[in-house]
């Protein structure tokens, strides 16, 4: 391969990756923690109940719960969630949104039935912490508000330019990938060990990061992709149209629903195999009424983050819409269907979890190690002798930007966690402190960086998400330590491998603060990681 051909995709592959990079890393990051969404949000929410408040209504007598809630409650007729199983996150059987949105929870009533069927309702306000770290990975930390985030749209043109990034990287390394695929180079060249270990890290994971970021790009602009096969294939007539009313003639009155168990045996009998865990109710009392039954299968991907869906009439008890349903989908919806599940990981179990966690962490180190080899590169490239050299405005700043975004990210995702736990109970809002601390947090560091500088900062802004991390563990430790603390601070079952996932992060961040440390006491002089003149930390 001619080398001005090597030249121009590396030219590529630089600029590219720096101008997604800071961005990627927050998506990436986020995104690896929300493959634990469930217990993230177990972690942070207050508990609806306390043991022994609430009895749970069994199946023979959903009808009677569903009936008794319509009547005390009618706007749950819009929608309402029949939960199967009892957990710790769902110690009722049926719950249904009072106020809030698509990102924004808001109040959720929760009701079951005492052993004399008396009904019993109650409201909390659910956590939104999974969901503002959910909205992270979706915007790379972009603020906005509404159904559709401008940062969704600004992540996926960052992820054209991922892409981009990753063929151009790739290119750039095909002359010398045998020799130096493995090759892990330690010692007084600390770029040459950082080069090598990104490009393990970018050409072992190459597959995975291809398929994010196509996915991504697909997700963001899917109205406009779809807006634009509507008019080429379907001409006028809609490519999606809201359910026709049902034509079945029975009144929509509650006494005529099919009771949950006949619902779930027709499903059943459909597909054995197929796990249902809750029935959402939707327009019940309307003419377009549906349940959608939400569940799983472990021999097939699923549509949505965790689960499949089919649809049946509550009022005849007919399957109406298997479209979503694992195993049963057409050709195209099993394409697209495949496509989400290789973005959400939501196949193989708990294992592939924690592999995606792994290739998430991994994706946030590719583009904080990018970085950090451009910003050493400019020192090399301007230097035309052994003499030192100083270093351009730009340089700097590029440093600065990317340890406080990068750290920044890290602690204000911990710091709004422990923020929020703690105030659970406290504040008329909880949910309002999740964005406030973490922009905070975030914006602090990055002005931090940029005052203190890259080499003082890096260390200071890693000892800051370190600790922080570490306030996780040590809520749940001190909430034991100290009954007398309000319970929602107590570490539960459902709760203890957060903290104790937290645990080894905080070790982590605390061993790379020390060898950060000691690279700015004992690196280069002439770096822009290398402690000012007279500095001592």
């Amino acid at each position: 391969m001619r080398s001005d051909v090597i030249r121009t995709y590396k030219t590529l592959h630089t600029w590219t990756g720096l101008i997604a990079g800071m961005m990627l890393f927050i998506g990436f990051y986020a995104g690896a923690l929300t493959m634990f969404k469930a217990q993230l949000d177990r972690w942070a929410s207050p508990p609806v109940a306390e043991q022994g408040e609430w009895q749970w209504a069994g199946e023979q007598r959903w009808p009677e719960l569903i009936d008794a809630v319509l009547r005390a409650h009618p706007q749950a007729a819009r929608s309402f969630t029949l939960h199967l199983r009892q957990s710790e996150s769902a110690p009722v059987p049926l719950t249904w949104q009072q106020q809030g949105g698509r990102h924004l929870p808001g109040v959720t009533g929760r009701a079951s039935l005492d052993g004399d069927g008396t009904l019993r309702t109650a409201s909390y306000q659910p956590s939104t912490m999974a969901e503002l770290i959910d909205l992270l990975h979706q915007t790379g930390g972009v603020p906005g508000q509404g159904h559709h985030y401008f940062g969704v749209y600004v992540m996926g043109v960052v992820c054209v330019l991922y892409v981009l990034a990753l063929v151009s990287g790739v290119i750039v390394l095909l002359p010398t990938l045998i020799k130096d695929f493995f090759a892990l180079r330690p010692g007084k060249n600390r770029k040459r060990f950082w080069l090598d270990a990104h490009n393990v890290v970018g050409i072992t994971s190459l597959p995975f990061h291809l398929v994010i970021g196509l996915t991504v790009i697909v997700f963001a602009f899917h109205d406009q992709i779809y807006d634009g096969l509507g008019k080429v294939a379907y001409g006028d007539r809609p490519l999606f149209s809201r359910p026709a009313p049902s034509d079945d003639g029975i009144p929509r009155q509650v006494d005529n629903l099919v009771a949950p168990a006949t619902l779930l045996a027709t499903v059943r009998d459909y597909d054995p195999d197929f796990e249902p865990r809750e029935m959402m109710y939707s327009d019940v009392l309307g003419p377009r009424a549906s349940v959608r039954i939400a569940g799983e299968n472990p021999e097939h991907m699923v549509r949505g983050a965790d689960r499949g869906f089919i649809s049946l009439n509550p009022y005849t008890g007919d399957i109406t819409d298997t479209d979503y349903m694992p195993g049963h989908e057409d050709p195209w919806v099993d394409i697209i269907t495949t496509f989400f599940g290789l973005h959400f990981g939501n196949f193989g179990g708990s294992l592939l979890r924690w592999v995606y966690v792994l290739l998430g962490l991994g994706g946030a180190f590719l583009f904080y190690s990018g970085n950090l080899l451009w910003v050493e590169t400019r020192r090399r490239k301007q230097r035309r002798n052994e003499a030192p050299v100083s270093q351009r405005r730009t340089t700097e700043l590029m440093a600065a930007a990317t340890v406080g975004v990068c750290w920044g990210c890290v602690a204000g995702v911990s710091a709004a966690m422990v923020a929020g736990k703690w105030v659970n109970g406290l504040v008329a809002d909880s949910n309002a402190w999740y964005p406030g601390v973490y922009y905070a947090v975030f914006l602090a560091s990055v002005s931090w960086a940029f005052w203190r500088g890259a080499a003082r900062a890096v260390v200071e802004l890693l000892w800051l998400a370190a600790l922080t991390t570490l306030a996780i563990p040590l809520t749940g430790l001190l909430a034991l330590t100290l009954p007398s603390l309000p319970p929602w601070l107590h570490t539960t079952p459902a709760t203890l491998a957060v903290e104790g996932t937290a645990l080894i992060a905080a070790v982590l961040l605390m061993l790379a603060a020390k060898r950060t440390a000691r690279r700015v006491r004992q690196g280069p002089a002439d770096s822009v990681w290398a402690a000012p003149v007279g500095d001592s930390g």
